[in-house]
């Protein structure tokens, strides 16, 4: 399986050419550095939750005038949609198939943000081998424990390193794909990323530094 990053949290899975993209949201096409285009071949799209950075209407509908495909989300997120005038298929918690991919949706609990209601949100184990909780750290995720491949947050308004290690450290993970860096420049980015290699190689853990629009990294 192939991921590739798309700036913040817009990732494509790829396996046996069937791709799926997951929250092309408000930073997707930020500073013009992704075209629509990119995604003219995926099979899908998944939202996990309804905040601007991985939910961003005008870029959904971008996508969609270029390739109609399919979309998959919770039912908040698909209330939104309906008001826009975009069709989606809602998924409950449970075991969906989507071409080789299979994808285990769970209810995981957004942390906690300043002034803000939590949304509902989505997270996914995906063909048994990725954890993708999104912008939970929650302690329900700890059943995943030593799974294959962890998408994790990497900076954001609600964590701060020290929390974010200290959760990636119990779900001990082989490799760490990480997110939600869209905030920062490439410098920043970059210090950042060579502290957490640091910290997660005494833990035995692959930290993959990757941020750039495009990369990918194959497990």
């Amino acid at each position: 399986m192939k991921i590739y990053k798309y700036l913040h949290s817009c990732l494509v899975f790829e396996l046996e050419g069937y791709k799926l993209l997951f929250d092309p949201g408000n930073f997707t096409f930020a500073e013009e550095l992704i075209k629509p285009t990119v995604f003219a071949d995926v099979q899908g799209i998944v939202i996990t939750h309804i905040h601007p950075d991985h939910f961003y209407p005008e870029n959904i509908k971008k996508i969609l005038a270029i390739n109609n495909v399919p979309i998959y989300t919770n039912a908040e997120v698909g209330k939104a949609l309906e008001k826009e005038g975009i069709k989606s298929t809602v998924w409950k918690d449970g075991l969906h198939y989507i071409g080789p991919f299979n994808l285990q949706a769970i209810t995981v609990v957004h942390e906690p943000i300043l002034d803000s209601p939590l949304p509902l949100m989505t997270g996914f184990i995906i063909n048994d081998k990725i954890l993708h909780p999104v912008d939970s750290m929650e302690d329900a995720l700890l059943a995943y424990q030593k799974i294959e491949l962890l998408i994790l947050v990497s900076m954001a308004p609600f964590a701060n390193e020290v929390r974010i290690a200290d959760f990636a450290d119990k779900i001990h993970p082989q490799q760490i794909l990480p997110v939600h860096d869209g905030y920062a420049k490439d410098f920043f980015i970059e210090q950042r990323y060579n502290n957490y290699d640091k910290h997660f190689k005494k833990q035995g853990t692959v930290f993959h530094k990757i941020y750039k629009p495009g990369d990918s990294i194959t497990i």
